[in-house]
């Protein structure tokens, strides 16, 4: 085998090898996109930097001699190529927003790729070991920092039992919320009444407390606590 061929072997399983390590983690999380995306994502963009890298193989000598073919315009055409994938892993649910950062992984991955297409293998080895630790390090931190807990909280009523919306904002305080907006419903026919709101606090456990209380409160018909985020 030609010491050409062994290098562009080494190039792939390093893809494979990176995108996969990058996609267990999502993989590990429940995300969508994950082992085999990531994997795939890699050894592609992998490949097509090969392209240009070994463009003596295909591009004939002639037309070297006049022709200069840029190998950052390949790799400008990935990037923006991942993007659509990358949009694919976004997506909303009710009101909250998820996907944004197995997106970015996908992104990144890319990017990855394309320094193992090209060789680059110190940089794509410290790309991989910043990423995995901004999955799984940052993770860890982010759930230990002092951050405001978001949530979507709905509340329905029956018409003849409306709670006050002053009475409302008093729950809400009570159990340590407040209030980032307020918006009003009535059902077509007239039956019920919803409040829908973004709540914010720094305990999330105040979430887990406002639902015990509201699960024993008997004019209170439906309610709906769901949390914001990635």
């Amino acid at each position: 085998m030609k010491q050409e061929h062994l290098d562009i072997l080494q190039h792939l399983f390093a893809a494979v090898l990176a995108g996969g390590v990058i996609g267990f983690e999502r993989s590990f999380h429940g995300r969508p996109a994950g082992f085999r995306t990531h994997t795939l994502v890699c050894i592609a963009s992998s490949l097509l930097m090969l392209v240009t890298l070994y463009q003596r193989e295909w591009f004939s000598q002639a037309a070297q001699e006049t022709v200069r073919i840029d190998p950052t315009r390949m790799a400008q055409g990935i990037m923006t190529g991942i993007g659509f994938l990358g949009a694919g892993v976004i997506f909303k649910e009710s009101l909250t927003v998820r996907g944004l950062t197995t997106a970015a992984s996908i992104w990144v991955t890319a990017a990855i790729g394309i320094l193992l297409g090209i060789g680059f293998y110190f940089a794509a080895a410290v790309a991989v070991i910043l990423t995995l630790g901004t999955l799984s390090v940052f993770r860890w931190i982010e759930t230990r920092m002092p951050t405001l807990f978001y949530a979507h909280y709905m509340v329905r009523f029956s018409r003849s039992a409306i709670m006050p919306v002053e009475e409302l904002r008093a729950l809400l305080k009570e159990y340590g919320f407040s209030i980032a907006s307020l918006s009003y419903r009535l059902d077509a026919d007239g039956d019920y009444f919803e409040y829908q709101t973004v709540i914010r606090t720094v305990k999330e456990d105040n979430a887990r407390r406002l639902a015990l209380h509201l699960a024993n409160k008997k004019d209170c018909l439906e309610f709906r606590i769901s949390p914001t985020g990635d």
